[in-house]
Parts: C-alpha cells; structure tokens; sequence
C-alpha cells in the first residue's frame, strides 16, 4: 500500500505547506495518540515531544499537543533536545511514544515529525500505515470526554538527563583533560546539551553554531557545512573538531590537520576498539550500499564481516536488531551504537572517537586514518516532475556504466527519500572512470527531468 503522509524518515515537508502544517499536525497526534494507548498500565498514557530549533517547532508542537491530549494521553514536553535524546527519554520516562520535531540536515523552512515507539526505535511500517488509516478517518470519533482530556507539562531536567546518559557511555573516569575541542552544533537542537557533556568531561570547549534564532539551522553551519569548523580548528590549534547536524543524530569529525573524517571512518575506528576489548558483536558491523569499498575491504582484512542495507538508519537497525550487531551506520556520520542508543546519536559516537584517542595517546589524524578509500564520486540531480529514473534513457545510461565498472567498481542510483533529487554515485579503483559514468547518468537524469517538465 502507497504511504501518503509518512516517508523513509517520518514525516516532512515544507513547514506551512501540506502535509507539515498545523491541521496535519493535530490529526498526527490523535492518530498515533490512539495507536499507541494500550491500556495495560496503571497510568494515563503518556508521549515525549522534543523538537530542533527550526521556527516552526513552536507551531508543530502546539498542534501535537492538541492533538495527544484531545485523545487522552499526557504531553511530556522536552524543548530543543537531539533526537537521540527524545529516544532515550522515550523509554527512560515509561512514555507509549516519542515524537521529535525535525527535518534533520535541512533548511530551516523545512520540517519533520518522527515517531519512536515505547522502546525508542523508529516505527515500523504497518505503524505507519496504521496511523495514516486513522489520520485521513473521521477524527471526531478519536474524541476522548471532557474529564479524559490530557495535561501537558515541561521536563525541566531533560537536558541534564541526557547529558549524564552521554557521559555514562564512557569507560569509568576516561576524561578529557588537556583535549582542545571545537564543537558546531549546527545551531541546532544539541547547542546546549553537546557543548556541556565534552566541557564536564574535562575539554576546553569552542563552540560555534550555538546560536540559534529559528533560521539558521544548518546554515553554512554543521555536519553537512564544515568549512567553519575547519576554518576554527586551524585557527585555535584544537586537538578535534566535532560537527553535529540540526538534530544532533549524525556527526563529522575534523582532525588536528582540519581533515575531515566521515562516517566510514568512524565505524572502523569504532569498530576496531570494540573488537580489541571484545565487545563487538556479530563479527562485524552494519553499512548501507553508500558505505565506500575500502571500508569492507579493511574489515574483511581484520577477519570482520559488513553488511549493507539500503539507505536510512532505520534500515541499519532493523537488519542490525535482526542480526544481533551492535555496530553499525552510515557514511554521512549517522553512526548507530546499539550498547547505548536506539538510533544515530552524533555525540555519543564523537565520544567513542575521542575516547579511543585519549586511551592511545595518538593525534586523531592517525586514529581516523583505518583505511585508504577507493575514489568515489556522488552527485545529485534535482527535478521538478515526474520519474526520471524510469526514463528509457537514464536506463540505458544506467546499463552502459555498469557494464563499464564491471567487478571493479559499484553503482548505486537512487531517490532521495526527503526531497526530489536522484543521488548518482559510482566507486571504483579508476577515478576517472568513476568520474566519466556518473557524468553520464546525471546527464541523462537531467535531460529526461528536462522532458517531463
């Protein structure tokens, strides 16, 4: 059955356009509301809403409140917090469900609304559907009475409940002390609980990207704009330069040289510590098709398996909780630990990094240096209409490069699951090559976007 509200991660949109608007909102939150009311305890059901710092938050969040109290459970509110926060509080605080207000690395006019169940994963698809039944139902007959409305109260001590969550994912007294850390939260939802945990671990802390004002997430700012990060890194001579995206689940490391480290990087620095303290689980970790051929073939060195899904970090844990790994993630710097998070956590995976540095008293150029990458190239192709990537064209294209790589290279094309680009990307040990097949098919995306529109 076609989803008509919900994609690859929750629902989001333009915020103040259909379907991220007021009116969705509310129906959202009866919806799941009615969902997730089990009945089994002793207690009022109850929801923890956090949210990043987009503009849009307040108004999205009154109408999820209006809605989860209008069908009978209690609104725990948590402000701006990261979402791996408002997973960890979804379970730590007993709640039926969790929703956080975001759209992640976006711009700030976009927003989102993710849920997570009882036990702080991301929902399943037959919840989903489920919801959207109820959404585009006649909400009249959600109604609860007048004495089983809701309250809705604040949780003052969130933050200081994640940031001591954060810390317990350390050794015992592994601190900081004498580490110079710069820290962009992306003006984002970690700017307060982020900058905290690295300073009561003993760093000197710089921050950027902590100012937020509801329009400037994300805006030449975080993980997916790091130029200040390195730009300020080089300029104090820090030790590590930490980048957190908007809601602070994915993260870019920048080393003492202002290189930076992505997320394949980061699961094989992860990965290698945790099998030398026999940690790691399962033989290996979990990796999506965008995850660089070094990677797999470092860890198929170390005696370590990888195994990919497709793209989404909800597709990581799902094959992770499956299979009984405990590490996995994605190259974008969504890194999943399953021991401490139910999702990507940015801090908690730097905290790993870090922790690995100070034990081995190495530079993190060298701790972030586990394999040399095969060139690989990812371009997007924005559209307005249409499916370009069923154009007879494109596949020809298609068709043509894979016959090019051959068995030494990969090709993964795909749409984006939050916004109207075709992702082209090509690996392979030829650079030129690579760079020649994914010229083509952007090419023949774009010629066949130009004919639908």
């Amino acid at each position: 059955m076609a989803r008509r509200y919900f994609g690859t991660d929750g629902i989001r949109g333009l915020a103040n356009r259909h379907p991220m608007t007021s009116e969705v909102a509310l129906k959202v939150g009866m919806a799941a509301g009615t969902v997730f009311q089990t009945g089994t305890h002793s207690h009022r059901p109850r929801v923890v809403i956090g949210k990043d710092t987009r503009l849009s938050g307040y108004m999205l969040e009154a109408a999820l409140m209006s809605g989860f109290t209008s069908v009978g459970m209690d609104v725990f509110l948590l402000g701006p917090m990261p979402t791996p926060a408002v997973a960890m509080l979804t379970r730590s605080l007993r709640a039926d469900l969790g929703v956080m207000i975001s759209a992640s690395h976006n711009r700030f006019d976009d927003n989102g609304i993710k849920l997570f169940d009882p036990d702080g994963y991301k929902l399943s698809d037959e919840m989903e559907l489920r919801i959207e039944e109820l959404i585009d139902s006649d909400s009249s007959t959600l109604l609860v009475s007048a004495e089983d409305i809701g309250r809705a109260k604040r949780v003052e001590s969130a933050q200081e409940r994640y940031v001591e969550y954060a810390k317990r994912t350390l050794p015992r007294n592994l601190r900081f002390d004498g580490l110079r850390i710069v820290v962009d939260c992306a003006n984002g939802a970690g700017y307060r609980v982020a900058p905290e945990v690295l300073w009561e671990l003993g760093a000197e802390v710089i921050k950027i990207g902590v100012e937020p004002d509801g329009r400037n997430i994300n805006h030449k700012c975080g993980s997916t704009a790091p130029d200040a990060l390195i730009d300020k890194v080089r300029e104090v001579r820090a030790d590590i330069g930490v980048a957190l995206d908007g809601d602070a689940d994915r993260v870019v490391i920048v080393d003492e040289k202002g290189q930076i480290v992505d997320g394949d990087q980061l699961m094989a620095v992860i990965a290698e510590s945790w099998q030398r303290r026999g940690k790691l689980a399962a033989g290996g970790i979990v990796a999506t098709v965008m995850s660089n051929l070094g990677l797999e073939r470092h860890l198929k060195d170390m005696g370590l398996s990888m195994a990919r899904t497709p793209v989404g970090d909800r597709y990581v844990v799902d094959y992770m909780r499956k299979h009984g790994y405990n590490v996995g993630g994605e190259q974008s710097g969504h890194i999943v630990l399953s021991d401490f998070t139910t999702t990507g956590d940015g801090l908690v995976s730097a905290l790993q990094v870090l922790a690995v540095a100070v034990a081995s008293e190495r530079p993190v150029s060298e701790v972030c240096s586990c394999f040399a990458p095969v060139p690989q190239l990812l371009k997007n192709v924005r559209y307005a209409s249409g499916k370009p990537l069923e154009d007879s064209g494109v596949q020809k294209s298609i068709e043509a490069a894979k016959a090019r790589l051959g068995n030494a290279g990969r090709l993964v094309i795909r749409p984006s699951g939050t916004e109207p680009v075709i992702r082209v990307m090509a690996e392979g040990d030829d650079e030129s090559l690579v760079a020649a097949v994914v010229g083509d098919i952007c090419e023949a995306v774009q010629a066949a976007a130009a004919r639908a529109a």
